[in-house]
């Protein structure tokens, strides 16, 4: 039976988030750690309803990663002046550095993965997963 484009971008995924995993572990940060660090890279100051809406986990599964990274002093929780029984989520200056390692993962980890795509097949590329997730996005009626 020949790939799908599905099979094809499941595996790569699955095989991106791997091989990420496995070099974030040897700087001492989790999968778990480092997609709330970087999601809240993104958008600091977010809830935590609206953080485990991004990461597709439950609630108190953001809860539990949220408690584990302010022990480790890499997350503070600061009360919604909009809602008492909500907190917003902010970095500390304690998680920039491990951000910066992070964001150096990265880019080992992508250049490995686009090894022999030259810089216009690696421009096609990414428009046509622009395109993909355009048509795979809720649409606005």
């Amino acid at each position: 039976m020949p790939d799908t484009v599905g099979v094809l971008l499941s595996d790569c995924a699955r095989l991106l988030r791997r091989r990420f995993d496995t070099r974030a572990r040897s700087i001492g940060v989790s999968r778990a750690q480092w997609q709330v660090l970087f999601a809240l890279s993104r958008s600091e100051g977010i809830n935590q309803a609206t953080l485990a809406e991004r990461l597709e986990v439950e609630t108190i599964t953001v809860t539990r990663m949220v408690d584990r990274l302010e022990d480790a002093g890499l997350v503070e929780r600061r009360a919604d002046p909009a809602d008492r029984r909500a907190w917003r989520l902010f970095l500390t200056p304690r998680a920039h550095p491990i951000l910066v390692e992070l964001q150096a993962v990265a880019v080992e980890v992508r250049a490995e993965m686009l090894a022999g795509l030259d810089a216009g097949e690696q421009g096609r590329l990414l428009a046509l997963l622009r395109q993909l997730r355009a048509n795979l996005s809720p649409r606005e009626d």
